[in-house]
């Protein structure tokens, strides 16, 4: 009895090429996509609690575009948050009020940061 083989798809040369190039549009819905409207990494801060506790805030792959008001510091009774450091993927600007106003300074993607001195209530990223 004679064994049939496939012959490849044309213009792919080789089985195992045209095998991916089948697979591609499967594999393209089944891997999870990052959103194109979000700085992936972490953002960190410090600040204090109610109690006077030094505590280190965070901001895990937050929203583009969006003004963020930093929890543990929004509030105009307790101290503004300080020493931020930027681990995102994306440009991120802080801000001395809590709705992404007054003074601000920006923090350059992947490392960015900034000492003690520099206060800070919100953030936005590019």
């Amino acid at each position: 009895m004679r064994r049939l083989r496939r012959a490849p798809a044309a213009g792919t040369g080789s089985p195992v090429l045209a095998l991916a190039l089948a697979l591609a549009p499967v594999l393209a819905l089944a891997l999870p996509a990052a959103s194109a409207h979000a700085a992936t990494g972490v953002f960190t801060y410090v600040y204090k609690d109610p109690y006077g506790r030094v505590r280190t805030g965070l901001l895990v792959d937050p929203e583009s575009r969006r003004c963020h008001p930093l929890p543990g510091a929004i509030q105009e009774y307790l101290p503004p948050a300080h020493s931020p450091h930027n681990g995102t993927s994306s440009a991120a600007t802080v801000f001395t009020g809590p709705d992404c106003t007054g003074d601000h300074f920006t923090l350059r993607p992947e490392g960015g940061h900034g000492s003690e001195r520099l206060k800070l209530r919100s953030v936005r990223f590019a």
